[in-house]
């Protein structure tokens, strides 16, 4: 059960030696004895087992807490962080991610619907045997404030902790970014990326030998660096002193101090990297990903006469005859796809049924909507939840919100409501 003060149970260790007797008092998943001077030799050991602890006990904070107005209609049933991306939530990409870098404390920066988090949460903090807590913003914070509101979280120990924002996806340095903000020893080392279009970004200028950050130049007309912030960052608790509990902007009020004060330092991603935050670049991410996956787990990715390169499936999705799937295809859990059918460069949802001889390409098929027969969907066409497409009809950049029926066809893009 998740505990709203510590966000997980505690269990009580069992001490053999009478000797020992203690009082104790709850951390993480663990809970310490204090004990008395009578037994130095029980007390040493208890002292031991915190210092241990201590040394492997990590911090993240992840800023979830955004309306995920980007990716409507699908925010519209779920909270972006628990929308599946490549068959699994947002968040849990992030999280199972920080754990494996021995994470061990994740805290959510939330607002909107923080139920439906919290429950999810609840079962993931089972499942992971890690501590999830709930930080509520009353009102937006910004990028910044959200770290002041969770400070007695975050400020517990002299160990750093990682921030990330919830829509990045990559593969994820977080144990090489850890060794190199130690090795720097500054206050916080931010993740960047490189593009290809830095005046469309605000890019970051630092020293290429050491990491150092000279300053932050927004979307720049002559070439100054193509290194752009990746939303993915580490900290010491002595950064949190710079922040005060109002609506804060990190990249324009916090980061350029600590760069004019020497305190901040970048690390360059390699790899794939994408803000997923809106369908066209999440279809984008997708690719991405799945590309990932075929360099470094090719067996996740479904094979066979109709596949067409990346393709990932959920083992309880059903696919018709003379289907031509792929390239760059994620098809749900139940999802149902009938004969005939073309599906390229998409993403279908739980519960998704595609009736024959449908042609889809750059598409996401909401959870549990229906694709009649024949028709043909393209150009960043987003079904929301339970929504209907009839026979024969062609959707041309449509955006559906949930539970529609659509009688007739979409030739130009538009918003269904």
């Amino acid at each position: 059960m998740l505990n709203h003060l510590t966000g997980s149970e505690t269990r009580n260790p069992d001490l053999n030696d009478p000797t020992c007797h203690s009082h104790s008092f709850s951390h993480s998943q663990i809970t310490w004895i204090l004990l008395p001077n009578k037994n130095p030799a029980c007390r040493r050991a208890v002292v031991t087992l915190v210092t241990v602890a201590n040394a492997t006990r990590m911090k993240a904070l992840i800023l979830v807490g955004g309306y995920g107005t980007r990716l409507r209609p699908l925010t519209l049933s779920v909270p972006k962080p628990l929308v599946e991306f490549c068959n699994k939530p947002i968040l849990l990409h992030q999280v199972e991610a920080l754990v494996k870098a021995g994470v061990d404390h994740v805290i959510l920066a939330v607002s909107y619907m923080s139920d439906l988090l919290e429950r999810e949460m609840r079962v993931q903090e089972e499942r992971l045997g890690i501590r999830i807590s709930l930080s509520h913003e009353k009102e937006p914070l910004g990028t910044a404030g959200p770290l002041a509101l969770a400070r007695e979280l975050l400020n517990v120990d002299n160990e750093p902790f990682f921030v990330l924002n919830s829509d990045v996806i990559c593969d994820f340095p977080f144990k090489d970014l850890l060794q190199f903000h130690r090795n720097h020893g500054k206050e916080g080392t931010i993740v960047v990326t490189r593009v290809e279009e830095p005046s469309k970004y605000g890019v970051v200028v630092f020293e290429a030998d050491s990491g150092r950050i000279h300053r932050f130049v927004e979307k720049p007309q002559v070439f100054v660096s193509n290194k752009i912030n990746a939303g993915i960052y580490i900290f010491n608790p002595s950064m949190l002193s710079r922040i005060q509990l109002r609506p804060t902007s990190i990249e324009k009020e916090i980061f350029p101090v600590m760069a004019e004060q020497g305190q901040l330092y970048t690390m360059e991603l390699q790899g794939f990297w994408m803000d997923i935050g809106q369908p066209k670049d999440f279809l984008t991410g997708m690719c991405m990903y799945l590309q990932s996956l075929r360099q470094q787990a090719p067996e996740r990715l479904h094979t066979g006469p109709g596949f067409l390169g990346n393709v990932l499936v959920d083992p309880t999705a059903q696919i018709g005859e003379n289907c031509t799937i792929g390239p760059n295809v994620t098809i749900g859990a139940g999802v149902v796809v009938e004969d005939g059918v073309r599906i390229k460069r998409c993403t279908v949802l739980k519960g998704a049924r595609v009736r024959s001889h449908s042609w889809l390409e750059s598409c996401i098929v909401g959870w549990s909507s229906s694709v009649g027969q024949w028709v043909r969907m393209e150009n960043v066409t987003v079904l929301g939840e339970d929504v209907i497409v009839n026979d024969e009809l062609y959707l041309n950049g449509a955006n559906v919100l949930p539970h529609k029926s659509i009688n007739e066809s979409v030739p130009e893009p538009r918003i269904i409501m």
